[in-house]
């Protein structure tokens, strides 16, 4: 049990949540109202037989899932729900910004229009930045086990809507398998997306080499790194990380549950952090992992044991790596001091 005062700070923690799949944090309730709302058969009897088939050996096997789960999204209606669900969360969490991933082709490939994945997940950001001046960004994720063509087309379907949600879609990702999908399949796209302006961010160290982190940096250019945990294997790269200061998003329950590591007190996010790379904490896909990102605090504070300065440098290291503009990063970083 954590010490409830101890929760209370890291609630209290102005912070941003910079790794999050829209689709991961599909709850199976929410699978199955969304289900029986589009009147899709489910290959599970309840909510508690598809929660219990989240035991996973590794990023295939919950991707497999996941793609399943994410079948049930038809209708606009059925993103914005999604993604309110998550807002709330976040928000009770103590988050203040996030910058959602989100991935067309999982519905595209369905026959669902890139208009309505838009749509709908705009409506609730929007929504919530209104009532509760909770902030969102848009990263439009292309996944990696297709072909660098699927993300080419992706992103000239998703051009014309850029007007419309500037104000929200700043970014490009790269997400799924990374085993047999090297950085170096996108970097054509990754170019092209550079050309146009848009913020990039890449998985990679999560289940690849250290070499798809320096290959993310050296070839797609992003401004951030998606995991990047295996990076320590490499001591110049984490050199490298350090002097540059590229951020890593890290998700402590995420590799737990895909057995990248095999105990939480093995985790080097602390290690990472003490050495000065710019870490962050975040929660990947918490309807699968068993967190949203204030749970993935929680699991790291009790065992790695950090303390409250390092639970802070956290929080202010995601305010510090996210897209935010200067003005809006200065006044939630003096938010975060003002609270300490």
């Amino acid at each position: 049990m954590i010490d409830p005062k101890l929760n209370e700070f890291i609630v209290a923690l102005p912070k941003a949540e910079l790794h999050l799949h829209i689709e991961g944090t599909l709850e199976p309730e929410l699978i199955f109202e969304l289900a029986r709302r589009n009147n899709i058969k489910l290959n599970y009897a309840s909510e508690g037989e598809l929660r219990r088939a989240y035991a996973f050996k590794d990023l295939q096997s919950f991707l497999d899932l996941y793609y399943a789960g994410a079948s049930v999204l038809i209708t606009e209606r059925d993103f914005y729900d999604m993604t309110m669900a998550y807002l709330k969360r976040a928000q009770a969490d103590g988050v203040c910004h996030t910058e959602i991933m989100f991935d067309p082709q999982t519905h595209t490939e369905r026959g669902v229009a890139i208009e309505t994945v838009f749509a709908g997940i705009a409506r609730a950001v929007r929504e919530m930045q209104q009532q509760a001046g909770l902030t969102s960004y848009l990263l439009m994720s292309f996944l990696r086990h297709l072909s660098e063509e699927s993300a080419f087309e992706t992103l000239e379907a998703a051009l014309p809507l850029r007007e419309q949600y500037k104000d929200i879609w700043v970014g490009i990702g790269l997400d799924s398998a990374e085993v047999g999908n090297p950085p170096d399949k996108f970097q054509r796209v990754f170019t092209r997306c550079k050309e146009l302006g848009f913020r990039l961010v890449a998985h990679a160290g999560e289940e690849g080499p250290p070499q798809y982190v320096r290959d993310a940096l050296d070839l797609l250019h992003v401004d951030r790194i998606d995991h990047g945990v295996r990076s320590e294997e490499d001591p110049d790269l984490v050199k490298r990380l350090i002097r540059e200061q590229i951020p890593l998003t890290v998700c402590p329950l995420s590799n737990l549950k895909l057995c990248v590591v095999d105990d939480m007190q093995d985790h080097n996010i602390a290690r990472l952090l003490r050495q000065g790379l710019v870490v962050t904490v975040n929660s990947d896909d918490p309807a699968y992992f068993g967190g949203y990102v204030g749970d993935n605090y929680r699991a790291i504070a009790t065992s790695l044991k950090l303390s409250k300065a390092e639970l802070a440098k956290l929080a202010d290291n995601s305010l510090v790596a996210s897209f935010l503009p200067g003005y809006r990063k200065n006044q939630l970083r003096q938010q975060l001091q003002a609270m300490l």
